[in-house]
C-alpha cells in the first residue's frame, strides 16, 4: 500500500488556521481519503492535555512543563493518529505539529531550540510533514483577530492561555516560525494570512494540489 501524506497548517495566532484547515478539508474530502485532525488534541489523552495547556487559570505553568506537556500529547498523536493515517494511505491534515512547538516554547518561551527538537523527535518517532502551510501575519493583527473569534464563541474575551501572552512573546513566535521556514524551504510554504479569505485558500489549494500532483494522488474524480 502507497504511504499516506502528512499536512499541516501552521502559523501565530489569529492567522487563520482553523478556518484554513476545514476549507481545504472541503476541498478535498469528496476526491481523497482525508483525515483532519488537531494537535494538541486529536485523541482523548491529547484533548485532556490540550485543556491543561490553554487553561487560562494554568499561569504558573513553566516553559519547561508546557513543552513537555505538548511533547506528551504529540507523541499520543502520532501513535493513534498519525501512524495509522500513513500506513493505511490516506491523507493527514493536521492544525499544528512540532513546528509549533519550536516556535513557541523554543522561540517564544526561550527554551533550548536543540532541546525541544530532541524531545519532539522521540515524541513523534522522527515522523514529520511532506508539506507544512505557513500562514504568516503581523502579530498585533493576529491577536486582535483571535481575541475577537474568541469573544464570539463565548470564550473569555482576550482568548485562551497563549493567546493572553503580551504582544512580544508573539512577535518572538512569529520569528521563529519565520526562521524555521527559512531552514526549510522544500517542506514549508509561508502564505500572507492576512489576505481576504478566498485568495489564502486558492493559494493553499494550488501548493496542496502541487503536492498531490507530484506524488502522483490523482483524485476519486480523475481518471
Amino acid at each position: 500500500m502507497t504511504r499516506g501524506l502528512f499536512i499541516t497548517i501552521e502559523g501565530p495566532e489569529g492567522a487563520g488556521k482553523t478556518t484554513q484547515a476545514r476549507l481545504l478539508y472541503e476541498h478535498l474530502r469528496s476526491r481523497y481519503p482525508v483525515v483532519y485532525t488537531r494537535e494538541p488534541g486529536g485523541t482523548a489523552i491529547g484533548e485532556r492535555i490540550r485543556a491543561l495547556l490553554l487553561d487560562v487559570s494554568h499561569t504558573g505553568m513553566s516553559p519547561l512543563t508546557e513543552m513537555l506537556l505538548f511533547a506528551a500529547s504529540r507523541a499520543q498523536f502520532v501513535a493513534e493518529v498519525v501512524g495509522p493515517a500513513l500506513r493505511e494511505g490516506r491523507l493527514l491534515l493536521s492544525e499544528r505539529y512540532v513546528d509549533a512547538s519550536i516556535a513557541y516554547q523554543g522561540f517564544g518561551r526561550g527554551l533550548d531550540v536543540g532541546q525541544v527538537r530532541r524531545v519532539n523527535e522521540g515524541a513523534t518517532r522522527g515522523v514529520m510533514p511532506d508539506l507544512t502551510i505557513l500562514l504568516d501575519i503581523d502579530p498585533a493583527l493576529g491577536l486582535q483577530r483571535a481575541r475577537q473569534t474568541a469573544g464570539k464563541e463565548g470564550r473569555p474575551g482576550h482568548g485562551d492561555r497563549l493567546e493572553q501572552e503580551s504582544l512580544s512573546f508573539h512577535v518572538r513566535v512569529r520569528a521563529g516560525f519565520l526562521a524555521i521556514a527559512h531552514e526549510e524551504p522544500d517542506r514549508i510554504r509561508v502564505v500572507d494570512g492576512s489576505r481576504a479569505q478566498g485568495v489564502v485558500h486558492d493559494e493553499v489549494v494550488r501548493l496542496v494540489e502541487g503536492l498531490l500532483g507530484a506524488r502522483g494522488w490523482r483524485g476519486s474524480d480523475s481518471s
